[in-house]
């Protein structure tokens, strides 16, 4: 995930609500005639014509920068009792506001209305899953565009539509920027609108006003537990996507026991795919090679279509065949999906910080990866061990601090079991010791039932050279955990840190020259920030 974002990207043209409409909506009173041009809840991002929504936060109330939002232009607020309270107390009486009860649950009905997006006339499709989710919306993305039409996307690495690409700074946009994000899109000139969800955006209404055409399901494993308590709240949250209040159809991935859960749970119309036999759409005669992947996708109709991936794994080729029957689900012509899979348009999919694959043709082979779960890591670990051949797998693998503590171990050992070497690093430590983090790794990596060689060194830098020391030419060297992520976050400070930039730095000095860039000579996904053209380039605060 980037720290650099864009600005908050809104339309240039909003349906006009007045105050007094707005107001009406939420079946309240007042009349008010200025013009809502637009909603934040953030004070530094007010601009003039805005409603400014206060908060109830953690540490503090939004409403005590109600005077910051008259400044900047705020033609009305909408706070709770307690948010009316404090802009009384800073003097903030010459501006209407309209108050209700949890005004976080009212934000995206709110932003709907401003921007529009009640009235969409192009479908979203949304995934969510714990893995997953960014390359099954890569994957849709280039279907779509081979068939002729122009995505919006947004993702945990980015937000984009066309040739526009913007930073991205949570997997999905509190609501006030999502409907903004999706009204821009669709002005720019969007067909197709593709997001993906997290948990959280469920549970934090983050996509509330939102009507999504088809949802799909990747997988579930622990993640975020230290949120929701256990597995059972986890699912709980992403099932409530899955209901008639806010999608048409779902298409659910059978290979995790959570997804035939969701199956048999949701109300919605659903059709299955997965490797095994009772799903309606099977990934079959997968197989691994050393430049990717190939895979069938068989069909209820009979159909046999070719997945053909630059990057190894069946749970890849799931991703594929979930974005591929999303699609289908949507009305897409499966003519047209089916000629761009023969094609082999997938192949040609740049998946940022997924296997990304950043080494040149000499040395040893070298890949940046997201996986940070056991599950994705013995996923990940197991497809590149088949394409290593009589080479070593070298894994340099972190965790997170403060989030997720009970996976470390386990993380640990899967990888141990996994690989030859695992060079033990630190990934983002936040406030927590790195040396406790790196040690629950090591604890883990000594129980895996055939150890491997373990080393550790706590700079990430510096472990990615140590790999490259260890590796001989013929070896695989994988980071796993960072993906494409810029930064290195150490009590509360986010320091510049790319680990794709760091392995191509480190070949460089070992006399292996890393690949391309696969943006043809461009920055890095979470370098490349184009501001929407009719705003200016100041980047957020």
């Amino acid at each position: 995930m980037s720290t650099r974002s864009a600005q908050h990207v809104r339309p240039q043209r909003t349906p006009g609500l007045t105050v007094a409409d707005l107001a009406k909506g939420l079946g309240l009173s007042c009349d008010a005639a200025a013009i809502v041009s637009g909603v934040t809840i953030s004070g530094n991002e007010v601009r003039p014509g805005d409603l400014f929504v206060g908060l109830p936060g953690q540490h503090t109330h939004g409403a005590k920068f109600a005077e910051q939002a008259r400044a900047q232009g705020a033609v009305a607020l909408l706070t709770d009792e307690h948010g009316a309270e404090l802009i009384a107390q800073a003097g903030v009486t010459d501006l209407p506001v309209l108050i209700v009860p949890e005004p976080r649950t009212r934000l995206g009905e709110v932003a709907a209305r401003i921007y529009g997006t009640d009235q969409l006339d192009v479908p979203v499709l949304g995934v969510t899953g714990t893995n997953g989710k960014t390359s099954t919306t890569y994957f849709m993305e280039a279907l779509l565009g081979h068939a002729g039409h122009r995505t919006g996307l947004s993702t945990t690495v980015e937000r984009h539509v066309g040739e526009h690409v913007f930073g991205s700074a949570l997997t999905t946009p509190e609501a006030s920027e999502l409907h903004a994000l999706l009204a821009s899109m669709r002005e720019i000139g969007a067909d197709d609108l593709l997001i993906e969800v997290s948990a959280q955006a469920v549970t934090r209404h983050r996509i509330d006003g939102v009507r999504f055409a088809v949802v799909g399901f990747t997988n579930l494993s622990p993640e975020h537990l230290d949120e929701y308590g256990d597995m059972q709240h986890y699912y709980e949250a992403k099932r409530d996507l899955f209901v008639p209040e806010r999608a048409e159809r779902a298409v659910i991935s059978l290979e995790s026991e959570w997804g035939r859960r969701l199956a048999a749970d949701t109300p919605l119309p659903v059709t299955t795919i997965g490797q095994a036999e009772d799903a309606q759409w099977r990934v079959i005669d997968q197989q691994d090679a050393r430049d990717g992947s190939t895979a069938t996708l068989a069909g209820p109709a009979g159909q046999r279509w070719p997945i053909v991936l630059a990057v190894p794994g069946a749970h890849m080729a799931v991703n594929a065949a979930l974005a591929i029957v999303m699609l289908v689900e949507a009305g897409i012509d499966q003519h047209a999906l089916e000629a761009a899979l023969n094609d082999h348009v997938l192949a040609g999919v740049y998946l940022p910080g997924r296997l990304e694959r950043v080494s040149g043709e000499t040395g040893p082979t070298f890949f940046v990866d997201y996986a940070h779960t056991t599950d994705a890591l013995e996923r990940t670990l197991a497809a590149v061990r088949r394409q290593v051949g009589a080479g070593r797998l070298i894994v340099i693998l972190g965790a997170d601090g403060g989030r997720d503590p009970y996976k470390r171990h386990d993380m640990g050992m899967v990888t141990s079991e996994l690989a030859d070497v695992v060079v033990v690093n630190d990934i983002n430590p936040r406030f927590e010791d790195p040396a406790t983090i790196r040690q629950a790794l090591i604890d883990g990596a000594a129980d895996a039932r055939h150890p491997a060689e373990v080393h550790e060194v706590a700079d990430p830098a510096a472990a990615i050279r140590a790999a490259i020391a260890l590796a001989q030419p013929d070896d695989t060297i994988i980071v796993c955990g960072p993906g494409d992520e810029d930064y290195h976050e150490v009590r509360g400070n986010k320091l510049p840190y790319s680990s794709r930039g760091a392995a191509r730095e480190a070949l460089r000095e070992a006399g292996f020259p890393p690949n391309r860039s696969p943006r043809g000579g461009q920055a890095p996904a979470e370098q490349l920030v184009i501001p929407h053209p009719h705003h200016d380039t100041q980047a957020d605060a």
